[in-house]
């Protein structure tokens, strides 16, 4: 395990539009209101034809195989995620969701585009004094959080 110290900074509470893709949304709000690296949770409803990354199709084989899931209905959500910057000090979201409909629960990743359906509420917490970075990794593939 690698770690580094941070101080809380400002607090944010945001509601989200209807049709907002989120992870564009909050990357925005961030980089507008100079936002560099923070955690925040996340509720209200997924809207059909959202996409989830869910997992890696084969495990550890390399290259690795990002797997899509398409919400086919509105879907209640809850999700928490970080924003660290990347290499040219851009706002990256990483934010996990638990899309809920019926009995069924699908969980993954936001970045190929959840779009809100009416109601997304999220509060983000401002880290300040960290120099938490994410930077390409080349032996995953991966943008991964260095400290």
């Amino acid at each position: 395990m690698k770690y580094s110290e941070a101080r809380p900074g400002r607090v944010f509470v945001m509601r989200l539009e209807d049709g907002d893709v989120l992870h564009e949304t909050i990357e925005n709000f961030a980089r507008r209101e100079n936002v560099s690296a923070a955690s925040l949770i996340l509720v209200g409803g997924a809207d059909k034809g959202s996409i989830l990354i869910s997992g890696p199709k084969h495990g550890r084989r390399k290259p690795v195989t990002p797997m899509e899931f398409v919400l086919k209905n509105v879907h209640e959500i809850t999700g928490t995620g970080t924003i660290f910057p990347d290499r040219e000090g851009n706002p990256v979201l990483h934010l996990h969701i638990a899309c809920g409909r019926g009995r069924r629960t699908q969980t993954g990743c936001v970045r190929r585009g959840v779009k809100t359906w009416h109601v997304m509420e999220a509060v983000l917490y401002e880290l300040t004094d960290t120099n938490a970075r994410r930077l390409f990794d080349p032996e995953t593939g991966f943008d991964l959080l260095t400290v």
